[in-house]
């Protein structure tokens, strides 16, 4: 069906006296005894193209002035009667779908918690709307970002016979029924699909470090998957993730394109959803794009782990989760060295190697490993990364001390055997990316579908 885009008739005073032919939705209905409005929108603009109905010069169906029905217009696009732009006086108004009265998106019913149980219709209202097209610009931020780099796209399995993370909270893929005679773990894994027990990716990353271990610089971007049980407003059982790995780097290197790419990727957001984050900034986060223009031009901090708790103990009153050396940053402690000590977005660097994961570097302490979190000011931790362990012995070392089955990382192992080098690498969750560039609060509420403990809409 030809038509043109509400967002270019708005605005463009070259289509003033033109006819044209424009499709959408109907957001209100206005009558009187000789002329009604229709006001239409079609997800390419927060504005709405006002249609005005003649009802001496043209006959139509009431049915396209109920809310939520979908028409198509022919008319002449004109200046508008009142401010800026243009609206449309109708020639002709066609039903394309029909909506009932009982439409679930009303304006007395249009909370966040309402929007949720109704995923498919969520998008017609201003905020999603606005997220998903932010969502938009930022993917291809991401991918315009890495090839002008030269890093090389890669597509990583989904499914694995390897958990990367070493924690277990894998979905199993299986072909079996529910119910087996296998008498045993073993032999149902080798009467299985793959003959091995099989889940689905926790993160591309183990391929990834193959295709940059031969191509220098690579990124992934996909779906991810935890079997996490956490029924928070920043967990998902199912989300996307950017994941570049480099070859011939160490742990600075990394840092250095993690905080790039992100300023990178406001800017695109501010430069090119330039009304969405407006509308974000008045009705979502009150300050929002002073936040992130402070981000995308400060100079990210770097403070070691050791210093930071250093920091945090002697504010340990204050915090809900008191801290000391060798635990796991709360989202409170990320928060307070971010906003009251760093005052900006901070590296904290060098963990302790017990509450990190097996493949990364070991520091020459033996205590911490070569590891990073970029925490931001308002949500806490945004990226993860390390430098990989490039030293198979003390890989195998750190692999035996967690328990995991070497037969399943044969491969990964190779990668330190046949010319290992000093690489590393980073994830950023892109759904966290999303709040933090909308103000959105509830992680299901930046992606179509959410997934997440006991819910599968």
């Amino acid at each position: 069906m030809k038509h043109l885009d509400i967002c270019d008739i708005l605005k463009d005073p070259a289509y003033v006296g033109k006819e044209v032919v424009v499709c959408g939705w109907v957001k209100t209905f206005r009558d009187s005894a000789k002329v009604a409005f229709l006001e239409l929108f079609d997800g390419t603009s927060f504005a709405r193209l006002q249609v005005v109905l003649d009802k001496d010069a043209i006959s139509f169906d009431p049915e396209c002035t109920r809310l939520g029905a979908s028409v198509a217009v022919k008319g002449v696009v004109v200046k508008a009667f009142k401010g800026e732009g243009n609206e449309l006086n109708a020639q002709q108004l066609t039903l394309l779908g029909k909506c009932p009265g009982d439409f679930p998106i009303q304006k007395k019913r249009t909370t966040l918690e309402f929007l949720r149980t109704i995923p498919h219709l969520r998008l017609r209202t201003n905020t999603f709307a606005a997220v998903f097209r932010v969502r938009s610009v930022a993917a291809q931020a991401i991918h315009r970002y890495f090839a002008e780099r030269r890093y090389y796209y890669m597509n990583t399995p989904l499914i694995t016979a390897s958990d990367c993370e070493g924690a277990g909270e894998m979905f199993r893929v299986t072909t079996h029924p529910w119910k087996t005679d296998c008498k045993s773990e073993e032999e149902y894994y080798k009467n299985d699909f793959f003959g091995v027990k099989a889940g689905l990716s926790v993160s591309g990353q183990l391929e990834g470090e193959v295709a940059a271990t031969a191509l220098g610089r690579i990124y992934t971007f996909g779906p991810s998957f935890r079997a996490e049980n956490s029924n928070t407003t920043r967990h998902l059982a199912e989300f996307w993730h950017v994941e570049p790995e480099i070859a011939f780097a160490e742990l600075p290197d990394v840092l250095e394109v993690a905080e790039e790419m992100l300023k990178y990727l406001i800017r695109a957001v501010l430069n090119e959803c330039p009304e969405e984050i407006k509308f974000f900034d008045s009705f979502v986060e009150k300050g929002l794009i002073e936040k992130l223009e402070h981000v995308a031009t400060s100079d990210f901090a770097v403070l070691e782990y050791t210093e930071a708790v250093k920091i945090l103990e002697k504010e340990n009153k204050r915090f809900e989760f008191p801290v000391s050396w060798g635990c796991d940053l709360q989202t409170e402690h990320e928060r307070y060295l971010t906003e009251e000590v760093c005052k900006r977005p901070v590296f904290v660097i060098n963990y302790p190697k017990g509450i990190k994961s097996f493949y990364m570097k070991q520091n020459a302490d033996g205590k911490t490993v070569a590891a990073a979190d970029l925490l931001v000011p308002g949500i806490g931790e945004i990226i993860g990364g390390s430098e990989r362990e490039a030293d198979k012995e003390k890989l195998l070392a750190a692999m035996r001390e967690r328990g995991m089955d070497l037969s399943a990382y044969k491969q990964y192992l190779d990668l330190r055997t046949f010319g290992t080098v000093p690489h590393g690498g980073f994830g950023l969750g892109f759904e966290r990316f999303l709040m933090y560039v909308t103000g959105m609060e509830n992680i299901r509420d930046v992606i179509l579908f959410p997934r997440s403990v006991k819910n599968i809409m």
